[in-house]
């Protein structure tokens, strides 16, 4: 079994047919989906597609691009489901500043709180804001979560780990021509590692120019498989299981 721990096909704009998405994902032993929110909106489609469809769940959050636009609604939300398994995807993105900085730390710290509150564990998006990320996460004992999309440096590898956080791993890692970068990812442990899609953009590879969906989990596992020199069965069980410690699903 495979988790897709970060996509948004709950959002209205999803351009594919739902009910071939998750038949594709079961197809491909994709069985567990979690839809991201990034908005206030965004969170409440999340709960309404999870609850909508078994084996499914929701984050609620606000991206640091949007909250310029209110995220007071979040701590209304949680609690109000039992689908809600984590907050996020909240952070700090100074590559865009769609949001003022200043801002998007206030809001940062306000839904770190209400994670805190209702004791669930967060999906971190942070994009060269590490600096300021770090001394903020470092204020709140007891934080679980993930830093998803990681592409950043083994220094910052090495930092979360000793955090304690997991590392989320997407398409990204597939086509990247980087070599410094697929270093760290192969450098993540294997108890420490989370696949996700973030459908439906960063389509992996070999199916670069489609829209990303959840079935797409299988190619990234494969991928890692073959550079770990593991089997498939073997980095499925393993980040499975990081999943269920994490998100309790």
């Amino acid at each position: 079994m495979l988790v897709d721990t970060h996509c948004h096909i709950h959002e209205a704009d999803f351009p594919l047919p739902i009910d071939e998405v998750l038949s594709r994902a079961k197809e491909s032993a994709v069985e567990k989906l979690i839809c991201v929110g990034t908005s206030e909106e965004s969170s409440r489609a999340a709960i309404a597609f999870a609850e909508a469809h078994a084996h499914n769940w929701a984050s609620i959050g606000v991206h640091p691009h949007d909250t310029k636009d209110g995220y007071g609604e979040i701590a209304k939300l949680a609690g109000s489901s039992d689908k809600i398994i984590a907050v996020g995807e909240i952070g700090l993105d100074y590559f865009y500043t769609h949001s003022p900085k200043e801002l998007q730390i206030q809001a940062l710290e306000d839904q770190i709180k209400v994670a805190l509150a209702h004791d669930l564990p967060i999906i971190f998006h942070v994009r060269e804001a590490f600096d300021d990320f770090w001394p903020i996460f470092e204020k709140y004992p007891g934080i679980r979560g993930v830093l998803h999309s990681f592409t950043d440096t083994k220094e910052n590898l090495e930092k979360a780990l000793s955090k304690g956080l997991y590392i989320g791993v997407n398409g990204i890692s597939t086509f990247t021509k980087d070599e410094a970068q697929k270093e760290v990812f192969d450098s993540i442990p294997l108890n420490r590692l989370l696949f996700e899609t973030d459908a439906p953009f960063l389509t992996p590879a070999p199916f670069r120019g489609k829209v990303n969906e959840p079935a797409f989990v299988r190619n990234i596992a494969e991928y890692h498989a073959n550079r770990r020199d593991i089997s498939i069965e073997e980095i499925a069980s393993a980040t499975t299981a990081n999943t269920q410690t994490l998100f309790a699903i």
